[in-house]
């Protein structure tokens, strides 16, 4: 199974900001870690960048996708449609419980476009994302 993951802005920095919410593991190193250790083929994009993303959402070729569209999630109604527009599944996916941090981050735009939603479970969120795609068929 191919699957992409997606970071949106600033998840570059996880391991350097913000340690006491992200914690400090490289999430490039987490990523790089999961996509050794798994029997799937996953592609990582990240971009801080609204339209590279909605570009990369649009073009890529793969059975599911893994989106963390940081701040964009509560913001981009750009990235919204995108997600309902394309036929890949998507997950939307957290490191921190959104619903538990400041009240701006409790509504997501993008929840009701994606398949499901996993967030709160630190940089394993990912891998509950790649579990589910693995073990349902399409």
């Amino acid at each position: 199974m191919k699957i992409a993951i997606v970071n949106g802005p600033n998840l570059n920095l996880v391991g350097k900001r913000e340690k006491s919410i992200y914690g400090a593991e490289s999430l490039d190193k987490y990523l790089a870690d999961l996509k050794t250790n798994s029997s799937n083929e996953i592609s990582i994009f990240q971009s801080n960048i609204e339209g590279e993303l909605i570009n990369f959402l649009q073009t890529t070729q793969v059975d599911g996708i893994i989106l963390n569209a940081g701040g964009y999630t509560h913001t981009s109604v750009a990235l919204r449609d995108c997600v309902a527009a394309i036929s890949i599944p998507v997950i939307e996916v957290h490191i921190t419980n959104i619903t538990a941090r400041e009240e701006f981050r409790h509504t997501s735009l993008l929840s009701a476009v994606c398949v499901g939603c996993i967030f709160g479970f630190g940089v394993e969120s990912y891998r509950l994302a790649i579990n589910y795609f693995t073990n349902i068929k399409f």
